[in-house]
């Protein structure tokens, strides 16, 4: 079993409007997070604004399978396109794009064996057009990301094109300091 991940990225460069439509969804939308409705505690979160464009989310929460989810519900929140990002096995790198509660694009990198094997692994929306509009990028440079079959060197090339830590998780705060440096705790 290989490295895994899963994150949430909202394309926004306003920190209090996200961080008001996260307390939103900790408080008003507990189950997306696998709480129970009557929750008392406070939902823990970490925030990055290490770009200028998007504001990076994690939580224990988000696997593949389940992040998916958060950011569908976000999106009808904030008003803002959100971005998930699914690392699992380092088998497969799903990334899919939200608007207004409605899965907009969605793109899964991975070898065709991994498709054989998955056999239910397809994307729910083929929507390049919207992808590149969202990351803000070349129809040059979608080609030659879309092109990417291998999930490790799809991750790193978004990552480039788009100037954001896509290699972090919830988990890995604690091990690692440029996590640590990059993310700031917050509770919901």
């Amino acid at each position: 079993m290989g490295r895994s991940f899963a994150n949430l990225h909202i394309k926004s460069n306003n920190l209090e409007k996200t961080l008001d439509a996260l307390r939103e969804l900790s408080h008003g939308y507990t189950e997306v997070l696998g709480g129970k409705e009557a929750q008392e505690s406070k939902t823990v979160m970490y925030v990055s604004k290490s770009n200028e464009n998007w504001v990076s989310v994690l939580h224990d929460y988000f696997v593949w399978g389940t992040v998916k989810e958060v950011g569908k519900t976000l999106s009808q929140l904030i008003g803002e396109p959100i971005m998930t990002g699914g690392y699992i096995n380092e088998e497969i790198f799903e990334l899919s794009f939200f608007a207004d509660g409605v899965i907009q694009a969605e793109r899964i990198f991975c070898e065709q064996w991994t498709r054989d094997e998955y056999e239910e692994l397809k994307e729910e929306r083929l929507n390049d057009d919207y992808i590149r509009e969202v990351l803000g990028i070349s129809n040059e440079a979608l080609a030659d990301l879309i092109s990417i079959t291998s999930p490790e060197q799809a991750v790193n090339k978004l990552s480039e094109l788009i100037g954001l830590t896509l290699w972090s998780d919830f988990e890995w705060i604690p091990y690692e300091e440029t996590l640590r440096e990059q993310f700031e705790k917050y509770e919901l």
